[in-house]
């Protein structure tokens, strides 16, 4: 829920921001929702060689990406691309879609969420992760608690395959 009056003013210098870990793949968060009166959050990822963010759909929020170094491919339904520095995709909520590494080299993207929320999912994460917890069940709760699920796709392997990731 948006709310009313202007949202405060925050500012976040360049290496500035919670880092973490999620696996496969590094967040950093910029903006939180409650930065934003809820209207929106930041995160730049990480995705060093071989990362793949599986095939999944979102049912609270839509994202926005800008790919800022490297490669990152793209798979919304049945669109597939693989995008440089400067380059920007919509993923829209309900359609499942995964991001990958598309190169050998290391790649980061800026994440805009939309509404926000979804960063506290991330921010779950990786507290549990830093705190040594690696419960799929525990992961499986969170996920469904943010609106998340992850699916089966008939393209997955052959991703894999191309791109040499690490599945």
């Amino acid at each position: 829920m948006l709310k009313s009056g202007p949202p405060p003013l925050t500012v976040v210098r360049p290496g500035e921001g919670r880092t973490g870990d999620l696996g496969s793949i590094t967040v950093d968060f910029k903006l939180m929702g409650s930065d934003t009166g809820g209207a929106l959050a930041i995160v730049e990822h990480g995705f060093p060689p071989g990362a793949l963010v599986p095939p999944h759909v979102h049912t609270l929020e839509d994202e926005y990406s800008i790919v800022t170094e490297g490669e990152i491919g793209f798979r919304s339904g049945d669109r597939e691309v693989v995008l440089g520095p400067g380059g920007y995709i919509t993923k829209p909520r309900g359609e499942a879609h995964a991001m990958w590494n598309a190169s050998p080299e290391p790649a980061r993207m800026i994440e805009v969420i939309t509404p926000a929320g979804f960063e506290l999912f991330f921010r779950a994460v990786v507290d549990l992760l830093e705190a040594g917890d690696d419960d799929p069940e525990q992961g499986d709760r969170l996920a469904a608690q943010h609106g998340l699920s992850f699916v089966d796709t008939p393209w997955l392997a052959d991703v894999v395959r191309r791109f040499n990731l690490d599945a």
